[in-house]
């Protein structure tokens, strides 16, 4: 069960900018000095725990435990003490500094899976804690006629990740945080949008999921993933490709340079160096270019519940690849495709010689984009066969791909919408 404490409405929870370079003062009401700052600590998906806060005193910056802390009130902080402990001030993993590290800089909002600015920071307090309960991500302007924001609404601090830019205190934090509420897609997307130390800290929580990061790289777009890339180690290039699709992995590894891509081919486990390798033989924008070589394929004599069957174990595989079966002659040529939709309405003892549709529409690997998308779009097609001269699968075309392909680059390159999160229980 959470011991958090329960988010308080903007009015009865005191706000950050209430705080800041205001008086703290002694028990006696002298003024010591000035609130620089508020050190709360993380708890995982519990709100962060105010333990100390940071006082100017002077020229010297002060460490005060919250344990001296009798009031904290809008314009005033009040001390246990007259006597300071002038220790200095250094952080511990897990620690975050309200003002230094949230307050001003962006966060990613999880329910809308974008970048956001941290206005103001809502503290809210029990009978014996203080925990950061709430944030405000609407700007105020200078023009504004307001004398206040406590009329804007507070978001619940849960709705939110932020980017502390501190590594101790990014390690300690669960795996993905709340990022794991995001897909694959939507992390790229904040990725592609973000400053470097932003980057670099997306990148470490999502390098927590060897296979999670692997999808967020398939998702970056070309310019953001070749960056990304050229600053890793060829190790850690090698290792992000090896659980990638060897189609997206050969696309990455094109824009290597020469040198660098044969030390990263060198270090690719097989059967991922084999089909890498022989997808970087075709053009880009070709068939062959955007073939993958995951599909289903099986003997003509097989039956429809094999297909089911194969289907059901083919775990590893893009699910994009399995929405149709192809059958194949002894020699391995093609004969025939069947939908998985008309698959799971047929009976499935009959062989699929008897119920896929034959001589399928297919491409050669020299295909343009334009010949695969149009004859894509004609036939309706979800994947599209490659075969060579005799008549063998290389490769399919799924739809993603083409349409993928076929956008023009400044429509690809559009500011992304973001989309509030299905996740049950999200704000």
């Amino acid at each position: 069960m959470s011991n958090s404490p329960v988010p308080t409405t903007t009015k009865s929870a005191l706000r950050l900018s209430q705080l800041l370079r205001h008086a703290v003062v002694d028990s006696q009401g002298k003024q010591l000095g000035k609130l620089a700052d508020v050190i709360v600590r993380l708890r995982g998906d519990d709100y962060p725990l105010v333990t100390a806060l940071v006082v100017k005193v002077g020229s010297e910056t002060i460490y005060v435990p919250i344990a001296d802390v009798a009031a904290l009130e809008p314009n005033r902080v009040e001390l246990t003490t007259a006597r300071l402990n002038v220790r200095a001030f250094q952080r511990r993993p897990g620690e975050v500094l309200l003002n230094a590290d949230v307050l001003g800089h962006r966060l990613i909002d999880v329910h809308m899976a974008s970048l956001v600015r941290a206005h103001d920071i809502y503290l809210s307090s029990d009978t014996a804690t203080w925990a950061v309960t709430g944030l405000n991500v609407h700007q105020t302007h200078w023009w504004s006629t307001r004398k206040t924001i406590s009329t804007d609404p507070a978001r619940d601090w849960k709705s939110f990740e932020a980017l502390i830019g501190h590594e101790p205190s990014v390690l300690v934090r669960a795996p993905f945080g709340k990022l794991r509420r995001l897909k694959a897609a939507q992390i790229a997307d904040l990725i592609e949008t973000a400053d470097a130390k932003e980057q670099s800290e997306l990148l470490t929580q999502v390098h927590n999921d060897p296979e999670f990061e692997a999808d967020v790289f398939e998702e970056l777009d070309e310019d953001s993933l070749t960056h990304l890339l050229k600053s890793r180690s060829t190790a850690d290039v090698a290792s992000v490709l090896t659980r990638m699709r060897a189609d997206d992995a050969a696309d990455a590894i094109t824009d290597l340079p020469q040198a660098r891509r044969r030390e990263v081919l060198a270090l690719l486990p097989e059967p991922q160096h084999t089909k890498v390798l022989a997808l970087l033989g075709y053009h880009t924008a070709t068939a062959g270019g955007l073939m993958g070589v995951e599909y289903l394929a099986l003997a003509e004599h097989a039956t429809i519940q094999d297909a089911l069957d194969l289907i059901r174990t083919s775990t590893t595989q893009q699910p994009e690849a399995l929405t149709t079966i192809y059958s194949t002659a002894d020699d391995g040529t093609l004969r025939g495709a069947i939908s998985i939709i008309r698959a799971l309405q047929t009976d499935p003892h009959r062989p699929l010689r008897e119920v896929a549709d034959p001589d399928p529409v297919h491409a050669a690997p020299q295909d343009d984009i334009i010949d695969v998308t149009t004859r894509m779009a004609d036939f309706n097609l979800l994947t599209l066969p490659v075969l060579d001269e005799s008549g063998h699968i290389l490769g399919i075309i799924t739809v993603d791909d083409a349409l993928e392909a076929a956008l023009p680059q400044d429509w690809q390159r559009r500011e992304p919408q973001t989309h509030a999160s299905l996740t049950p229980g999200a704000v």
